[in-house]
């Protein structure tokens, strides 16, 4: 008995060194990697003092970068919640060929690098592409305005809700949307009474993962913008432009624009944290290809 006391206090303790080290190495990595540059962004954006960030973020060019960011992740988000119930309800509820095909068309945009998804949408509708000329022909803008942004945003943040509601649905089974059925209950009755009340939280979940995404999207939208400033320059554009210099190097105003995304990134993260946290037992464990 003393042996074995005697052995496994030197084993205890190493095991708690070894977690404590653990622990302050992944606080000082995400100190390192993660806080501090995130704290410079803060400090930089306020270098001027508040009266100077303020007028920095009032200027045209930045409201407006503001209201596009806004607009593209109104239209981008309801459809691909739209798009994700649509899916997962496929994915779970149905047999049907090819059903392993569309859970690898849902997760195609994770494994295409952003800049390749521009392009593609330059392939189709830029003047030289596939449906260029028809497009100038009947007038139709889309490369270098609006729709492109609203269009490489939708297919960037496609995945989001549908991979976060697949397992979720999976585990739950359709038990008692059966029981529904066979109670008289019409479809929609179904889905709103017992389907949406199953998923409502991880939904929520994948609907900030999705506007997350979609307000910080650069690679995709920087390829079919055109870079006109005050038109087609989102939040993460008109930081590139006042940071480099397109017209004026501005690098206060660069960190403040950033400031106010991150700001926006960090109450997207909080709501997220809290709905993990309350409803854990609600929501999808995983996210492929992380955000």
């Amino acid at each position: 008995m003393r042996t074995t006391a005697h052995v496994s206090r030197p084993v205890s303790w190493q095991r708690r060194a070894l977690h404590v080290l653990l622990i302050l190495a992944v606080v000082c990595f995400m100190s390192v990697f993660l806080l501090l540059p995130l704290a410079v962004v803060f400090v930089e954006g306020l270098r001027g003092g508040i009266a100077a960030f303020i007028d920095t973020i009032g200027q045209r060019e930045a409201l407006a970068s503001m209201r596009l960011t806004l607009l593209v992740a109104a239209i981008a988000v309801p459809l691909n919640l739209i798009f994700g119930v649509a899916a997962a309800w496929a994915m779970t509820r149905f047999q049907f060929r090819g059903k392993a095909l569309l859970g690898a068309f849902i997760d195609l945009p994770f494994s295409v690098s952003p800049v390749i998804s521009g392009l593609l949408y330059v392939l189709l509708f830029g003047a030289q592409g596939w449906f260029g000329p028809w497009l100038e022909q009947h007038g139709v803008r889309i490369i270098f305005a609006v729709p492109s942004l609203v269009l490489v945003t939708i297919f960037i943040t496609l995945p989001f809700v549908a991979r976060e509601l697949i397992p979720l649905m999976q585990a739950q089974g359709s038990e008692e949307e059966e029981a529904a059925r066979v109670l008289g209950a019409t479809g929609w009755q179904m889905f709103f009474r017992v389907t949406l009340p199953n998923i409502r939280w991880a939904l929520m979940y994948g609907v900030l993962l999705c506007n997350a995404r979609a307000m910080g999207e650069f690679g995709a939208v920087s390829v079919v913008s055109g870079h006109i400033r005050g038109l087609t320059t989102t939040m993460p554009l008109e930081i590139e432009m006042l940071y480099n210099g397109y017209n004026e190097y501005d690098h206060i105003g660069a960190f403040a624009v950033a400031s106010l995304l991150a700001l926006l990134a960090l109450l997207t993260l909080a709501v997220k944290t809290l709905l993990e946290w309350r409803y854990s037992d609600q929501i999808a464990p995983h996210t492929p290809g992380g955000h």
